[in-house]
């Protein structure tokens, strides 16, 4: 059998060999022709069977599965120990040094017990190693994340709930630690469901979505969220009390709020954090400065908490100064715990965002550093391993995390090959949690909040944006703009649904109002292109050639059909209307002749002849049809035209309504004696004409060409033939 169908194959093939050396080498073919003779193939429609058909299960299968779930099976047995691991364990070691310091600092940022943070810190580190296929993402807590799920906390966890009276008397204070459960319940719930999100889509393939974050919105959104980021730590630096604000304009109203105590600032913390900033800031810059030389950066953020830790343990400066700390941190892991379902409906919009906006950095720094070291990164495993990491750590009283920038220019430099170096590095935070956490209970938080500010500097640096997008595209400088005072405004759920929906309105705006062309024929070439933008391009005479930048379909369809008018250099819709006027014209006066011409002939039948009347004598014998009338005969303008091509290379599908107008485009420039045709027309366009029942009796695939070029080829020799049959037929 096999043997039969490749005979079967060999003699089709040697058929369309055979029928292509027989045609003339300059012979243009129609894509009616070229269907003929490359003997294009039925579309395949599938059936029934084949969708409800499974694969079978066997051992490949299932092993293939497992490693694309597990992908740590795959590298792991070939891990190179004796080049790799030495990197790895520094580059764990100098994450790990990171996390404690960040860990604390974004717990505080969203809300929560200190040691959420550290428990962010371990459990999604230590599960990424077994899903995750990015070598040099640290995973973990990440500030826009953390002041997202802070938000929350603020709006559906108020301290005003949770407020008691001291003693029987009327002075009120807020009992923290109900507060601080009901927040880490709530925020369970939270991160749980984002993790079911994440997982989903990823099972789902539906990897793609980050797309709808274009790479302007998404660094517009990280900046403004940073602005949110820093107005919520000035509390802590300034050491004064605020309500608690959510909602739009809530960061308007904090920032407010701040000023207005300005007062009230607490002296001793607002030198707290201005001496750490300083340090930090010096310190780093100078790690940046001699990156080159330092086997790794100084640890300066750990170095800080620890001598700042001291300090206030040996001054109180709790007591003295009026200056917050951190409090008890307590040691050792928690049991898991089911999260609290009733929050679902209240987060469910929010969690989504946090999962997308999550997953967009995530994966943005995995291409990044993939594309660097020539690794491949599996945008859907990425989805569903950063989802396993917050489905799982929810159960452990985790928040939701994303990848930090710091952390995996880290963990890249100081050389981390592997996902091994996350492993390192949450076992440095688990011996952190087992046993010295319980240590940094005098830490204040103004260090924290120093931690915070200055690890921002990176994402304020985006604002550079605005000046190169100015000079490279305005319309992303909009879509850069608008997420930036929307998310400022409206606060940073709200903010993420207002960008991403102006984004894809100006794709919309953009289809609709393309760039239209006439193009030219650049001498001694098959090239055509406008004759606007490149002074060799010349018309083809009596051909105008139409060129859109956008696909075609029920939004713009009808612009395309009106500038192809307006482009043609006449008013197509006057013409007819002109010509039908003509029309109706000519047929009255041909009733009025024929009357006339049977009232003669009763009249000479009778043997009387009517005295003056006037009869219209016509030229056709008896019986024959009259001539068709065209616009030379109706004494109307011609066209300077006599052919129009629509190239259609940009177009990538249609619609039933562009069908429908492109059937008005036909029709009415055959109206005006104008022949349609289009070049370049796609295969899968021309099936969706197909279905689209466009083609008829009056317009054929004759009409299209695989080239612009083949297409003038046809209408010249179309015109020299006719050219020739008018001699002719004069002669």
């Amino acid at each position: 059998m096999e043997a039969v169908a490749g005979t079967r194959e060999g003699r089709v093939a040697k058929a369309a060999e055979m029928a292509l050396r027989h045609r003339a080498p300059h012979e243009v073919l129609s894509e009616a022709d070229l269907e003929e003779v490359a003997q294009r193939k039925p579309p395949a429609e599938p059936s029934l069977r084949s969708c409800l058909k499974k694969p079978r299960c066997s051992a490949s299968t299932a092993k293939s599965l497992l490693f694309r779930f597990l992908p740590f099976l795959r590298w792991l047995p070939r891990y190179p120990v004796k080049d790799w691991l030495p990197g790895d364990i520094a580059s764990g070691f100098s994450v790990g040094i990171m996390h404690l310091p960040q860990g604390l600092a974004y717990a505080l940022l969203a809300g929560l017990p200190p040691v959420t943070g550290l428990y962010s810190s371990f459990y999604p580190v230590f599960l990424y190693f077994f899903f995750g296929t990015s070598r040099h993402n640290s995973v973990g807590p990440f500030a826009v994340i953390s002041v997202m799920i802070g938000s929350l906390t603020d709006s559906l966890v108020p301290s005003e709930n949770f407020l008691t009276f001291v003693n029987g008397t009327n002075i009120t204070i807020v009992d923290e630690e109900r507060r601080d459960a009901a927040r880490v319940e709530l925020v369970a719930t939270i991160t749980v469901l984002t993790g079911i999100f994440q997982v989903a889509l990823g099972l789902l393939q539906f990897g793609f979505v980050v797309t709808y974050l274009s790479d302007p919105l998404v660094r517009s959104y990280t900046t403004a969220a940073s602005v949110h980021v820093l107005v919520s730590q000035l509390k802590n630096v300034f050491g004064v009390s605020l309500a608690e604000h959510s909602g739009p304009l809530s960061l308007f109203m904090t920032f407010i709020e701040i000023c207005k105590k300005l007062p009230e600032t607490n002296v001793g913390t607002l030198v707290t954090a201005i001496i750490a900033m300083v340090a930090i800031i010096i310190v780093k810059e100078l790690n940046h400065k001699f990156a080159a030389k330092l086997p790794m950066p100084i640890p300066i953020e750990l170095i800080t908490i620890i001598i700042s830790t001291g300090i206030s343990y040996g001054v109180n400066l709790n007591a003295k100064f009026g200056i917050s700390v951190v409090g008890n941190i307590p040691s050792g892991l928690k049991a898991p715990v089911v999260p609290n379902f009733s929050y679902f409906g209240q987060v469910v919009g929010n969690a989504f965002a946090i999962a997308v906006v999550g997953y967009a950095i995530c994966i943005s720094l995995g291409k990044i550093f993939a594309l660097k070291h020539g690794y491949k990164v599996d945008s859907n495993q990425e989805l569903i391993a950063l989802g396993l990491c917050n489905f799982l750590g929810g159960f452990f009283q985790c928040f939701a995390i994303s990848c930090s920038m710091s952390r995996s220019l880290v963990q890249e430099s100081t050389g981390g090959n592997s996902q091994l170096a996350g492993v390192i590095a949450s076992l440095v935070i688990l011996v952190t949690i087992l046993k010295i956490g319980e240590l940094f209970r005098d830490l204040p938080k103004a260090i924290l909040a120093a931690i915070i500010i200055v690890n921002l500097k990176g994402m304020f640096k985006q604002f550079k944006d605005l000046r190169t997008l100015w000079k490279s595209n305005r319309v992303d400088l909009m879509v850069w703009i608008v997420t930036f005072v929307a998310t400022l405004m409206l606060n940073l759920d709200i903010g993420l649904g207002a960008s991403v929906a102006f984004g894809l309105l100006t794709v919309i705006f953009r289809t609709q109002l393309p760039h239209y062309s006439l193009l030219g024929r650049i001498s001694d070439t098959e090239v055509y292109r406008d004759v606007d933008e490149y002074q060799m391009a010349q018309e083809v005479p009596g051909v105008k050639i139409f060129r859109s930048s956008s696909t075609l379909y029920f939004a713009n369809v009808e612009l395309y059909a009106d500038a192809l008018k307006k482009k043609s250099g006449i008013n197509v819709d006057r013409l007819i209307e002109k010509k039908k006027k003509a029309l109706k014209k000519l047929k009255k006066q041909q009733k009025k002749a024929e009357k006339a011409k049977a009232k003669r002939k009763k009249d000479m039948e009778d043997g009387t002849k009517g005295p003056g009347v006037a009869v219209i004598e016509l030229s056709e014998a008896e019986g024959s049809t009259p001539p068709k009338p065209t616009l030379r005969s109706l004494g109307l303008p011609q066209p300077g035209f006599h052919a129009v091509i629509l190239d259609f290379s940009p177009v990538s599908f249609v619609d039933t309504v562009s069908i429908k107008i492109l059937k008005n485009i036909f029709r009415d420039f055959n109206e005006i004696e104008v022949d349609v045709f289009i070049a370049c027309c796609p295969v899968s366009v021309l099936a969706q004409m197909e279905r689209g029942n466009f083609f008829s009796s009056a317009i054929t695939k004759h009409s299209f060409f695989p080239s612009v070029h083949d297409a003038v080829v046809h209408i010249s020799g179309e015109q020299r033939r006719a050219s020739v049959e008018r001699r002719g037929t004069r002669m």
